[in-house]
């Protein structure tokens, strides 16, 4: 008598920070698995803590429907790092308990969504012996190894359409505008905003600026007549001990030209809400092409975007880097020769 053919079992997990898109990849990981390779799938609650305390249910095509439009996640996300070291004399071994809930839950892949420190976990995890596919998210553009993560876009909508509202504001007052928008180490939103929404001056984490280069930039657009200016500047570029990158460069600007200006920091708000069509679309690619990858066996692997085609990269040569903005970057260039600012050099 055969043995029974084992129906294969495979989990989610959305980790790190919230963003637009997250159940659009959940969604085209579920219905592929479900309706394509007949798996069974599993939702596991609250990033890696759900593995760690074992929350977890299991996902229906039913519980995948109308869920493409939605931000955020149906799975709820945490920052839990089980590889941390914490002293503490109850401390546990999560990793290693992590690995136990996933046998008795009785999983054969995880797929784990995530930005830049779920990569590494994740990574770490599959050098633990898990079957692990990683699907990059992230508002700030930084996963190494893709060229570009949903979340992105639609983050990059929020953040064009905050500066488009702010020049009717600057214009009417003739004022600077500030803007401050998301973005620790990398600076791809705050270039693509700023250049989508006719930044003067655009500061990035990855080029040093010098806050007198930007003054002289402004007063020398007030003095050939130009009303107003738009200001945007990424969260992570450098500024005072305590204070905010955008609240430090409106109050440096305004100490150093005499001109008055005001800051915006838009927080939050580039993370909620809907996802834009470019990002549904990415994220549902991702996931389809995730299980595609388990059903291959093709662990340790991370999915990416290549030009226009889906692929894959071991997770190997992801974990510990950051997709930065270089500044031989074509579109710097074009861009200083169109009069914005960076920062670092008079135009």
């Amino acid at each position: 008598m055969s043995a029974v053919k084992k129906t294969p079992r495979i989990g989610i997990v959305t980790a790190g920070g919230d963003c637009p898109g997250i159940n659009a990849a959940i969604r085209g990981v579920g219905k592929t698995a479900i309706l394509e390779y007949g798996m069974e799938v599993v939702g596991i609650s609250s990033g890696f803590l759900g593995l760690i305390n074992q929350e977890y249910t299991t996902l229906d095509e039913n519980q995948l429907s109308g869920i493409l439009t939605v931000g955020g996640t149906i799975l709820g996300t945490s920052r839990e790092n089980p590889f941390k070291k914490r002293s503490s004399v109850l401390s546990i071994d999560k990793p290693k308990l992590i690995k136990k809930h996933y046998n008795e839950i009785g999983l054969d892949a995880l797929v784990c969504i995530g930005g830049n420190g779920t990569m590494r976990t994740a990574a770490l995890l599959a050098e633990e012996g898990l079957n692990i596919i990683d699907i990059p998210k992230t508002i700030d553009n930084d996963v190494w190894g893709t060229d570009v993560s949903f979340g992105f876009d639609s983050a990059l909508w929020i953040a064009t359409e905050a500066i488009d509202r702010l020049h009717t504001t600057a214009n009417s007052h003739k004022r600077i505008m500030v803007i401050e928008v998301m973005g620790h180490h990398a600076g791809w939103l705050a270039l693509y905003s700023g250049i989508a929404g006719g930044g003067d001056v655009i500061l990035l984490p990855e080029v040093e600026y010098d806050i007198e280069i930007v003054a002289k930039c402004l007063k020398r657009r007030a003095i050939n007549k130009k009303p107003y200016s738009i200001v945007v500047v990424a969260e992570g570029i450098p500024s005072k001990k305590g204070e905010s990158a955008g609240r430090y460069i409106a109050n440096a600007i305004k100490e150093k030209t005499g001109l008055e200006t005001r800051e915006t920091i838009l927080g939050y708000i580039q993370r909620g809400g809907t996802p834009s069509p470019m990002d549904r679309v990415l994220g549902t690619r991702f996931g389809a092409s995730a299980v595609e990858l388990i059903a291959q066996k093709k662990f340790g692997h991370m999915v990416k975007l290549d030009g226009s085609q889906i692929s894959s990269i071991p997770l190997s040569e992801v974990g510990g880097k950051l997709r930065l903005v270089p500044m031989d970057l074509p579109l710097i260039k074009k861009t200083r020769r169109m009069g914005v600012c960076f920062g670092d050099e008079v135009n």
